[in-house]
């Protein structure tokens, strides 16, 4: 009788591990906003020499940002996202991130 009790009571703290280690995987965003101070050539300089991205990649980008109002520049675990979004506001763009599955992530 105990391992009938213990069994769903495993299974269900199994499965609640599960989903926390889910939640936790869930990469996040990096969003630069567009704003009205910034130049187009700096924020291009910007996703180049942060991102390392190539200067097309970086001009894709910021045309986005200029034309959306918004662009996903970088993705990965939470605390990377914190990092990136700190060096966006660094160089006085306006960043923010949220979990990539809130929203329509690149």
């Amino acid at each position: 009788m105990t391992a009938t009790t213990a069994g769903p009571d495993l299974r269900t703290e199994h499965e609640t591990d599960t989903a926390a280690s889910t939640s936790l995987a869930d990469p996040w965003v990096t969003i630069v906003w567009n704003d009205p101070v910034n130049l187009m050539t700096y924020v291009t300089y910007v996703f180049e020499s942060y991102f390392g991205y190539p200067p097309a990649r970086a001009r894709t980008l910021m045309l986005q940002v200029h034309r959306e109002g918004r662009a996903v520049v970088s993705t990965g675990p939470r605390e990377r996202m914190e990092v990136d979004v700190q060096a966006m506001h660094g160089f006085g763009l306006w960043a923010t991130m949220q979990r990539s599955s809130q929203g329509d992530a690149a």
